[in-house]
């Protein structure tokens, strides 16, 4: 019963991979951004935008007043717009004919085929890169096979050019040149998918199913980390030469060294806990030591290392026997 349900889940989460997920906001100011930069080296930025669902009643009333608009067609007779304000069209032009913005303010006038003509092949370049952005989206299926198909000089015939379905509509406001033109731009088009699919990513898991499984998957390999500690009884410093004619045998004093007082050192040399040293069951062993309180590092450690079960409590009374010599006649390792 319950292989059932996972089966069920996977199939799901799997069906919805194959869907996409939405993005056709974020893909289309960096599409149109893009073709700008590409065909006019016109650097721009989208200082706000957002998604409508639109009636056809709704989208009558949305084209300011002398904007362009450009009528785009797409899978299946749909028809969608592409309309951009006054200010948004000087400053194109302006781009277009002389390179850069201009400083006076706009002129009040109506767009003609001739502006119509000069944007069309911008507008074409970003709806292409809109769709190799939403390559393996959801949104591909709204937003693929729409180019530029004519000029409407007014609003007002495209309550019977357009059908009376759901439209969504990408609103933004677009700066150029930094700040030099701002205007407004949208972005209209059937609500209802008639495009293409969009592509399945290979291997591709629904976030549902792959964070908890990433999840898992990352506590079990932090569970299997190896966490190394050195247990330094003491160490010694000594002129390059004189390390040099270190012989066998030799009895090296190690001055601070002392049983009770054992440092854990990690791979970085740096001090996170202490230790006694002494022997279980016939073997060397370090028992860990409450921690000191004035060192909040190894007072962290030693927290850490209890909750792993690191802590030996129950282990019986160390023995100091004749197995340990003198503290000053220890090896000069001190490890």
């Amino acid at each position: 019963m319950a292989g059932d349900v996972l089966r069920k889940k996977l199939l799901a989460a799997t069906q919805s991979a194959a869907e996409g997920g939405p993005g056709a906001d974020r893909a289309w100011r960096l599409a149109f951004a893009r073709a700008a930069r590409d065909m006019m080296q016109l650097p721009l930025d989208f200082v706000g935008q957002t998604v409508q669902r639109l009636s056809l009643a709704e989208l009558l009333d949305l084209p300011p007043e002398r904007a362009l608009i450009l009528m785009l067609e797409g899978p299946e007779d749909g028809l969608g717009l592409l309309v951009m304000s006054p200010e948004l069209l000087t400053g194109m032009v302006e781009v277009l004919t002389m390179g850069r913005c201009g400083a006076q303010p706009p002129e009040s006038r109506k767009p003609t085929r001739t502006d119509a003509a000069m944007i069309s092949p911008l507008a074409d370049l970003a709806l292409s890169n809109l769709e190799e952005a939403l390559d393996c989206e959801g949104d591909l299926v709204w937003t693929s096979g729409f180019r530029y198909a004519s000029f409407i000089e007014e609003p007002r015939p495209l309550g019977l050019l357009l059908e009376d379905v759901p439209y969504r509509a990408l609103s933004a406001k677009l700066s150029l040149q930094q700040g030099a033109r701002v205007g407004d731009m949208v972005l209209v088009l059937p609500a209802d998918g008639r495009g293409r699919k969009p592509k399945l990513r290979r291997n591709a898991v629904h976030d549902s199913v792959a964070r908890p499984a990433f999840t898992a998957a990352l506590a079990a390999r932090v569970e299997a980390a190896e966490c190394v500690l050195q247990a330094v009884l003491s160490r010694l410093s000594m002129p390059l030469m004189q390390t040099m004619a270190l012989q066998e045998g030799m009895v090296l004093p190690l001055r601070d060294a002392a049983l009770d007082r054992i440092s854990f050192e990690g791979l970085d040399g740096r001090r996170v806990a202490e230790g006694t040293l002494g022997q279980h069951r016939g073997m060397r062993a370090v028992r860990m030591s409450e921690a000191d309180a004035r060192h909040p590092t190894m007072n962290e450690a030693a927290t850490a290392l209890a909750a792993a079960g690191m802590l030996v409590e129950e282990l019986p009374a160390f023995d100091f026997g004749a197995a340990y010599p003198a503290a000053d006649d220890l090896a000069a390792t001190g490890t």
